[in-house]
């Protein structure tokens, strides 16, 4: 067995059912892609929408590519014929693209909303009364081909674990009310089943504040 297959091995056994894997392959060649597929994953995300790209060319089509960068309008049309989740979106305008990508490709993308929960600076994301309010617009309504199935967000960088799980905790309580009201508004583009929270540093903490996927790199692939 391979260092990845056997990697990939013990965080699965580690991980509770209801949990998804998203193997983080940014920067890593086709042939390491390939030694975790063969151990049987077909999860993979991509922070670059054009190395994705690349890579679905030459990879099996049964494996499921997420992007998981920070997502430039101008680049959707490169992915919107094979994405199967976007996990960084944070404009309504953003949202209104992949809709109309999709559209041409007479798809439905899934899409996460990325709240801000970190203090660094650095990172992006919405603020949660922005989410609300694009959640609960009738131009959401609109858009057809797009459905949002969740949120997603990282936490600060620090080893402060006490921060890092209130930051999670602070976006799992927001998802679960969130999730319980457009419950009641059954709206048919809007289907929150799924908070991604986690990376290799700090998914136990993420899975521990509710997470249902975590997005996991460098602790199957090594280090960068």
């Amino acid at each position: 067995m391979s260092i990845i297959a056997d990697n990939l091995k013990h965080i699965k056994e580690d991980l509770p059912e209801n949990i998804t894997l998203v193997a983080v392959t940014k920067t890593k060649p086709v042939k390491t892609i390939l030694e975790a597929y063969n151990a049987g994953h077909k999860i993979f995300g991509e922070n670059r929408i054009q190395e994705m790209a690349d890579k679905y060319k030459d990879l099996p089509k049964d494996i499921e590519w997420h992007m998981i960068g920070h997502l430039q309008s101008n680049k959707v049309k490169y992915m919107a014929h094979f994405v199967h989740l976007i996990h960084g979106v944070d404009s309504f305008k953003t949202l209104e693209e992949i809709d109309k990508q999709a559209k041409k490709h007479e798809r439905v993308i899934n899409c996460l909303l990325q709240a801000r929960i970190a203090e660094e600076e650095t990172k992006f994301g919405l603020p949660f009364a922005e989410i609300e309010k694009i959640i609960s617009s009738v131009e959401l309504k609109k858009l057809e081909n797009i459905t949002i199935t969740g949120l997603m967000g990282m936490s600060t960088f620090t080893d402060d674990v006490d921060q890092i799980k209130s930051e999670f905790e602070r976006l799992n309580n927001f998802f679960q009310n969130l999730k319980e009201k457009t419950a009641n508004e059954e709206l048919q583009n809007v289907q929150l089943e799924t908070l991604s929270m986690g990376m290799s540093g700090d998914y136990p903490i993420a899975i521990e504040c509710g997470s249902t996927m975590v997005r996991i790199g460098s602790a199957i692939f090594g280090a960068r």
